[in-house]
């Protein structure tokens, strides 16, 4: 608690000093795209099979999950559990990942807006991939 505390801390001393206002209060639209960037962002450092690299100081493989994913648990050894637990959850990574995309919102409101843009596109074309296979598998049946 206390690093989220002085990571999100670090967000506001770092729009302060740089002087931008506060954004103003996203619409309906802005938040669903910060939803979905957060989401694919959690999903690809948590479970992706690319960014295992990252996470295998931290985790052990325990099986393949969803298509490009791997179902993942925390390492035992002291000092690695805690950081296991929370780089193998999507569901933790997303409260990092709001604080993230909500922070540079306020610092660079422009470059955020891409960097999520760019997630949800991936977000869009992984479910057309996964639509796609399943009409494919069915037409072959």
């Amino acid at each position: 608690m206390a690093v989220f505390a002085g990571y999100t801390a670090g967000w506001a001393l770092l729009r302060r000093r740089t002087g931008r206002p506060w954004p103003a209060p996203s619409d309906p639209w802005e938040l669903v795209l910060t939803a979905t960037a957060a989401f694919r962002l959690s999903r690809l450092i948590g479970k992706a099979t690319v960014t295992r690299p990252l996470r295998a100081p931290f985790t052990r493989v325990d099986r393949v999950g969803a298509p490009a994913e791997f179902n993942e648990t925390p390492r035992e050894e002291p000092g690695r559990k805690t950081m296991g637990e929370l780089i193998s959850c999507p569901f933790c990574l997303s409260v990092w990942a709001v604080a993230t995309f909500a922070g540079s919102r306020a610092v660079w409101p422009r470059a955020t807006r891409t960097a999520a843009e760019a997630l949800t596109a991936l977000t869009i074309s992984d479910a057309l991939q996964f639509g796609y296979s399943e009409l494919s598998q069915r037409a072959e049946r």
